[in-house]
């Protein structure tokens, strides 16, 4: 396998605002402090780069999984494909090479495609009806319960009922759930369904 594989899943018709690159790694049994390392080294410099905008590192889970799959968002294709490319990135990677069964593996996405990455980067997208599905299954307890857990600490707390404090607060903690906590769980959970 080639140290670097690219599966491009955005349209070249349709014009992008923001990108995602889900980078996927699985180090040989007992490189993982190695690799560890390595994510202390080419994390700031990807940091560092022109347009990024965060990095999510998932661990793997003992006894589950042994991939680590690091997504990073770019506030626009060209940025995070400057990143991919770069001669940084490049060195880096191939240091790491030797401690990784797999090699380097990613594939790119646009809008909120980042959430139902799979642990493969081959895999595609799955069918909008199940992105669907999934995500209104998490938001609409969440629409129903942080607002409501918000009000009523806030009444403890004596704070003012302010609606607009409130949407601003509560978005933020649902988005904020959906995107770091949730969603990366929740997608595992029923990945076998969800890309069936």
């Amino acid at each position: 396998m080639s140290p670097s594989r690219e599966l491009d899943q955005t349209d070249a018709h349709t014009v992008v605002q923001g990108a995602t690159a889900v980078i996927t790694h699985r180090p040989r049994a007992g490189h993982e402090p190695r690799y560890e390392r390595w994510l202390d080294e080419i994390i700031p410099l990807c940091r560092a780069h022109p347009g990024h905008m965060d990095t999510q590192i998932v661990r793997p889970i003992a006894g589950v999984t042994d991939i680590y799959t690091v997504i990073v968002r770019f506030d626009s294709p060209a940025q995070m494909h400057r990143w991919l490319a770069s001669s940084s990135r490049k060195r880096l990677i191939e240091k790491i090479q030797p401690s990784l069964v797999d090699g380097d593996r990613y594939a790119t996405r646009s809008g909120l495609e980042f959430l139902f990455a799979g642990t493969d980067p081959s895999t595609s997208s799955p069918v909008r009806w199940k992105q669907w599905l999934v995500t209104w299954s998490v938001i609409y307890p969440l629409v129903l319960l942080v607002p409501y857990a918000l009000a009523s600490l806030g009444a403890r707390l004596g704070l003012p009922d302010n609606r607009y404090l409130l949407a601003l607060l509560s978005t933020a903690i649902i988005v904020g759930l959906m995107v770091y906590v949730i969603m990366p769980r929740y997608t595992h959970l029923v990945r076998r369904w969800l890309f069936r």
